[in-house]
């Protein structure tokens, strides 16, 4: 069971950092969701 837990992090982990390329894409994207987050319409 552990062993099944631990490959599914390992690959839920691999497909969130391939959806990020770079350093600067995570940032865009971290902060995207912020803008999204602050309930100004028209920010999503």
């Amino acid at each position: 069971m552990k062993k099944i837990l631990t490959a599914l992090a390992v690959g839920g982990s691999i497909l969130v950092l391939s959806a990020c390329n770079t350093v600067k894409g995570m940032g865009e994207d971290i902060e995207s969701v912020g803008e999204c987050a602050d309930g100004v319409e028209g920010n999503c």
